[in-house]
């Protein structure tokens, strides 16, 4: 039985994917948007985050840390010197819920049984279940398990991707998939790569192949302003998009602020601090350039 690394699920999800659906966040992604409304999820490994606020300076981590990696100030709970070894054993004692471990491994086993306890959603709203991340294709054979076991069951399979993997691993899920939520941020490359980390070649390759495989997809566009909500972005994604056999609908998701609060609970840089929401006119523009090509267009997920 594989096993993965998850993050979160998230029961009841209307926003990604047809009907009432069960989203199991994947850790690990290859790129590093700065705009990622899900930065936990970047890191393939599980870490721990301590909130101090919350501490109640009882000692109890520090006096059961196997590594002597804690000790007790007036200040709360601080680094000892000692290496940290993510055993966790400090984040599973704590009383006030301080120091939470993010990330956790699974059995496919494990995760199907959770998934199984939303059917009845499923079939009454026509859902199922979406797999996101980060990017779930990092854990490409825990995925294929878990897509097998769920089509094993009959429940609506989606995969939420930036499309950035393997060709072959693509191909693989794409046999076991019923809809990919494929992100497509913006068509030129340097520009991709100045904002992601990444390259969009292969992104945009491996939507080709999905698109000739016949496979069924929803591409979700992120506004994001003064990075990819200017008209020659615009134009070309919509152009690009209307040469694609099958490819009607898109999704543009407006850019929001609401994760800013993720980077200071975990402690990470956000590079993305200076964006700003787009604004209901950028919308409306950004929808009527992309519909002028064809295209189905949605506001939202």
């Amino acid at each position: 039985m594989k096993t993965g690394i998850i993050f979160d699920i998230k029961h009841y999800a209307i926003h990604d994917g047809p009907g009432i659906r069960t989203t199991v966040f994947l850790k690990g992604c290859p790129l590093a948007c700065r705009w990622c409304h899900n930065p936990e999820g970047i890191d393939p490994a599980p870490f721990w985050v301590y909130q101090p606020e919350r501490c109640i300076r009882c000692g109890a981590c520090v006096e059961n840390c196997p590594q002597q990696a804690l000790r007790l100030t007036p200040q709360g709970v601080v680094p000892s010197g000692l290496p940290c070894r993510k055993c966790f054993v400090c984040t599973q004692i704590c009383p006030a819920e301080a120091r939470q471990q993010i990330g956790r491994r699974v059995t496919a086993a494990e995760m199907l049984s959770e998934i199984q306890k939303d059917i009845p959603f499923y079939d009454t709203s026509g859902g199922g279940v979406t797999f996101s991340g980060g990017e779930p294709l990092m854990q490409h054979e825990f995925l294929l398990e878990l897509l097998k076991l769920c089509g094993s069951e009959h429940i609506h399979r989606a995969v939420d991707t930036t499309g950035f993997a393997d060709p072959d691993v693509l191909t693989a899920v794409a046999a076991h998939t019923d809809l990919f939520l494929y992100d497509l941020k913006m068509m030129d490359a340097a520009k991709h790569e100045k904002y992601t980390g990444v390259s969009n070649r292969l992104i945009l390759d491996n939507l080709k192949q999905l698109a000739n495989l016949k496979t069924a997809l929803i591409i979700r566009i992120p506004l994001i302003p003064g990075v990819n909500d200017d008209d020659d972005n615009l134009d070309r994604t919509g152009a690009f998009l209307h040469a694609l056999q099958g490819i009607k609908k898109v999704d543009v998701l407006p850019y929001h602020a609401f994760q800013k609060s993720k980077y200071i609970r975990f402690g990470i840089n956000h590079r993305g601090d200076s964006i700003t929401p787009p604004s209901a006119e950028m919308l409306s523009r950004a929808r009527e350039r992309l519909e002028s090509f064809g295209l189905e267009v949605r506001i939202g997920g």
